[in-house]
């Protein structure tokens, strides 16, 4: 394979069956121009070392499933550039969740806040057509938390999150503020109900660390805030 260049590929890598801490491989991966790291990756693992564990899917920055700590950052690793990042790199896996092996983290706890914070419309059946009509003002006021792909970046970039994993976290409360404001949903305040608790949206400390982290460039500290005030308009949710 012709190839532009190497760089020092360092992982973090750790097997449950064999392994009682992480420890670190480096591995000298030659790389084509336009690789991203998963390319890095990949390459290492079909050149070098096939027992090398992360997760990927789409590759196209969609899924979420290969997020990682890519020197010393939460981010995609489908979409950072190698030319981006030098001639070393460092790949550890999230952040604040457990390792299953290698780069692979036990989403499960995760996924469990997501799904406490009933990320889905409610509303009542519709006459008619079925159509539950919205603005487009409307609309636009929810789109940015659309665009969440689930990836655990910012969660596993919270410093809240690292002191307490009983935060709900970022990423849920982004999903709930998504049908929080969605005009056609009827289950607000059992959204805000489920949030006003001591590991919900009161342990954000805006560092800003999550929207560092976002791949989809989502202002997801703006949108915590956002909850946080809805719940402080509300008489019946008290700090």
């Amino acid at each position: 394979m012709a190839t532009a260049s190497t760089v020092e590929l360092k992982i973090q890598r750790f097997d449950p069956e064999r392994d009682n801490e992480p420890h670190w491989q480096t591995l000298t991966v030659p790389v084509e121009p336009m690789d991203r790291v998963l390319d890095v990756l990949t390459r290492a693992k079909e050149l070098f070392d096939g027992s090398i564990t992360f997760r990927r899917s789409c590759a196209h920055g969609v899924c979420g499933s290969d997020a990682l700590l890519i020197n010393g950052r939460n981010r995609l690793a489908c979409k950072l550039r190698v030319e981006q990042l030098g001639k070393t790199i460092t790949v550890a896996p999230l952040p604040g969740l457990p390792i299953v092996k290698d780069l692979v983290v036990d989403m499960d706890g995760f996924f469990e806040k997501y799904r406490s914070v009933q990320p889905y419309l409610v509303a009542s059946p519709v006459e008619g057509s079925g159509e539950r009509i919205q603005s487009g003002e409307q609309r636009d006021r929810f789109d940015d938390t659309t665009k969440c792909i689930l990836c655990a970046a910012c969660t596993t970039s919270c410093p809240s999150f690292w002191a307490e994993p009983e935060y709900v976290g970022p990423a849920a409360i982004v999903n709930a503020h998504r049908f929080i404001f969605d005009s056609r949903d009827e289950n607000a305040e059992a959204r805000l109900d489920i949030l006003s608790d001591e590991d919900g949206v009161w342990r954000c400390r805006t560092t800003f660390n999550c929207v560092e982290a976002c791949p989809r460039g989502i202002n997801i500290t703006k949108a915590i805030l956002e909850v946080s005030y809805e719940l402080r308009a509300s008489s019946d949710h008290v700090r």
